[in-house]
């Protein structure tokens, strides 16, 4: 199986570099996985609506422009559907059973994700109803899909 997570803006702190070193290391055994980054757009801390949706449409564009065809798009959204471990390594498992290789995880930057992005998702996951910064939901992402994988294949850890 072949997973992409596309996300905005690049990791700066260490510490978040080296959990997701580790999680990228581990997922070796189960999947191909490429991190994509791409350039968050750069603006004021006091935008209005429409100068956020801009920003967003921006970020939207860089982020659809690295998603291949034929690809099962999973977009991190605060108002997506809340999935156990369980549930959601189930949906991976008939993901990969029902043919789709290729699976992306999408992180948008820190106003969230365009439209565009949300239309082309196939399915809207929250983690919690709590906002995290996008450096921080990368690791949390990684160790979830890791997670998955190893209850898909029976392996301890899931505990």
């Amino acid at each position: 199986m072949n997973i992409s997570i596309v996300c905005v803006g690049k990791i700066k702190e260490k510490y978040f570099m080296e959990g997701i070193k580790e999680y990228q290391k581990r997922l070796q055994r189960y999947c191909k996985l490429d991190i994509i980054e791409v350039p968050d757009e750069k603006a004021p801390e006091n935008l209005s609506e429409a100068e956020m949706e801009i920003v967003k449409e921006k970020e939207g564009q860089r982020i659809l422009a690295k998603i291949k065809d034929g690809t099962y798009v999973f977009v991190l959204d605060i108002g997506g559907k809340q999935l156990s471990s369980e549930s959601y390594a189930q949906n991976v498992d008939r993901l990969g059973i029902s043919g789709h290789s290729n699976i992306a995880f999408v992180i948008g930057g820190s106003l969230g994700l365009s439209e565009q992005v949300l239309k082309r998702s196939d399915f809207k996951l929250s983690f919690s109803k709590m906002t995290f910064p996008h450096q921080l939901m990368r690791l949390i992402l990684l160790e979830q899909i890791y997670r998955g994988f190893k209850i898909i294949k029976g392996e301890p850890y899931h505990k």
